[in-house]
């Protein structure tokens, strides 16, 4: 049974998490007032069902393209940094775009670019965004943060498409994203009072593209991960179809008007904000896989009566149906990735889950958008909400694990050796080798450990690792591996988790205790390249 979950509204006592998530309650406003201005625009000015759905998949897409690097960024150099570049960025494409508007000058392709570059600056926030909760909330109020956090977009979505419907319907499109880029002007100026945040291991930012490699490596050798990311994606593309279709909901199967279609919204949100309530008291009886199939169940339902029903008595609730399961699910699989990835890696590892579940959204989005426009729009709803249906059933295959502390906890901080070679921090390869002996009777359980070594190693930064055995001396075993640079090494170490430091006194009891393991650590040096500075010189010994 699940342990007792903290309150809802927990995290609001902490006033600094109080004034992140008003900030974000302001910058969603702004968004989903653009998205629907951007959505009745394309309606209004002769583009296709098809045209529509790619009013989403030009949003999506950049959230695939930007995300791991916003992610790498927020690790490397703090979430700060990255959020307010990006405020930045979408405060002058959305102004530009609130022009083009006001000015007549947009046409559906036209339009389409600048919903991408709009979309481009909400990927290159996103990651840091939503990371952000975890520094300022306990582990335990962690999923309530998150849950929140969809609240407060909920909240928006609620009102939001309503007052968005209201300034398209009286004003004009231009309205709305001139409303969004105030919203993203105003999050600059509360921003750039937030602390900096601390460099926890004292070393120089890891340079972006390294960062970049080093989250795809982890994500690509954790299991766990993959399956959140894959559940994520199919959630996506099949449940896009309902925010992507809305427009031609309203329109053409209601017979309403931009009005109509924010009710509609508003239902969405609304629901959303009960199902974040609902959500959290399901999670003290149901495990997180058990929330995730629900919610693929149910999203399923909702939106088969979405394409099915000609009025809004029947297609309000049919939205809020479908607004609570996508807030239950999304926060779910969000919170088991920032719950199950150490801090180190965090905004790389949500960076990557938004591109997958991004990733499904633009797919979905051209899809639906296709059968729409090709078949019928029932059709359309019909066959997301088959497809959703079967992602319930994938959870039987592809199933969610449960959180481990001790695997993302990290260690008491590494000691390095004390070298006799003026090293850089840019010297290497460098080269780690550690010899174990290790009675035939162990031979087995220290095979099995070191399978574990080799998956937590490469996942921390080792490269090309091997375990070797002695011909002459078959009890003798030597473990290497190698890192780009001396630096490199060091991050290494100083991302051991807790669950590391428990499988290295596993292998300690192991090995013949009368014969401790031996650890070397070696600059690979070229004896025909020409000697530079961080090949290292050595260092006189104190007689």
């Amino acid at each position: 049974m699940p342990e007792v979950a903290p309150s809802a509204l927990a995290p609001f006592r902490n006033p600094r998490y109080r004034a992140y998530w008003l900030t974000g309650l302001a910058a969603n406003f702004g968004w989903l007032i653009q998205g629907v201005g951007a959505a009745w625009l394309m309606a209004l000015i002769g583009g296709s069902p098809s045209m529509v759905g790619l009013v989403q998949t030009s949003i999506a897409v950049p959230m695939m393209l930007f995300a791991l690097p916003a992610g790498a960024v927020a690790d490397a150099l703090g979430k700060r940094t990255i959020i307010l570049w990006s405020q930045v960025l979408l405060f002058v494409f959305s102004a530009t775009l609130a022009a083009a508007a006001y000015f007549g000058l947009l046409a559906p392709w036209s339009l389409l670019l600048f919903t991408f570059l709009v979309g481009s600056g909400k990927a290159l926030n996103n990651p840091g965004w939503q990371t952000m909760a975890s520094e300022l909330v306990t582990r335990e109020e962690l999923p309530q943060a998150i849950a929140l956090n969809s609240v407060g977009f909920n909240l928006a979505r609620t009102m939001g498409p309503a007052v968005g419907g209201v300034l398209v319907a009286t004003v004009g499109a231009f309205a709305a994203f001139l409303v969004n880029a105030l919203a993203n002007l105003w999050v600059v100026f509360v921003a750039r009072k937030w602390p900096a945040g601390e460099r926890r291991t004292g070393l120089p930012p890891e340079p972006v593209g390294g960062a970049i490699l080093a989250g795809l490596r982890y994500v690509a050798l954790s299991p766990n991960m993959l399956v959140v990311m894959a559940r994520g994606a199919i959630f996506n593309f099949a449940g896009i179809s309902v925010m992507a279709l809305m427009p031609l909901v309203a329109r053409d199967l209601i017979g309403g008007d931009s009005r109509t279609y924010g009710l509609l919204l508003g239902a969405f949100g609304l629901g959303a904000v009960v199902g974040a309530f609902v959500s959290n008291r399901l999670a003290r009886r149901l495990s997180p896989e058990w929330r995730v199939r629900l919610g693929f169940a149910l999203f399923a339902l909702a939106t088969f009566g979405l394409g099915e029903s000609r009025t809004l008595l029947l297609s309000i609730p049919a939205a809020m149906l479908a607004g609570g399961c996508w807030l239950m699910t999304l926060s779910t699989l969000n919170t088991t990735v920032q719950m199950s990835a150490p801090r180190w890696v965090v905004s790389r590892c949500l960076a990557l889950y938004q591109t997958a579940i991004f990733g499904g959204s633009a797919a979905g989005g051209l899809l639906w958008g296709l059968i729409a426009d090709h078949g019928s729009l029932t059709l359309s709803m019909t066959g997301s909400a088959a497809v959703m249906a079967l992602g319930a059933a994938a959870g039987l295959v592809l199933s969610l694990r449960d959180f481990d502390a001790a695997s993302v906890d990290i260690h008491a901080p590494w000691t390095a050796p004390e070298s006799r070679l003026d090293i850089l921090p840019k010297s290497g390869p460098m080269l780690c080798e550690i010899e174990y002996r290790v009675p035939a009777a162990n031979e087995a359980a220290f095979l099995a450990a070191m399978a574990q070594r080799r998956r937590a190693r490469l996942k921390r930064g080792a490269r090309r690792w091997t375990l070797s055995r002695d011909l002459t001396d078959p009890e003798h075993w030597t473990e290497r591996f190698k890192t780009a640079t001396w630096i490199d090494m060091q991050r290494m170490h100083l991302r051991r988790s807790v669950s590391e430091a428990q499988l290295s006194q596993q292998l300690r009891e192991l090995t013949d205790p009368s014969l401790p393991m031996k650890l070397r650590y070696q600059l690979v040096r070229d004896p025909a390249a020409e000697a530079r500075p961080e090949d290292g010189l050595v260092r006189a010994v104190d007689p």
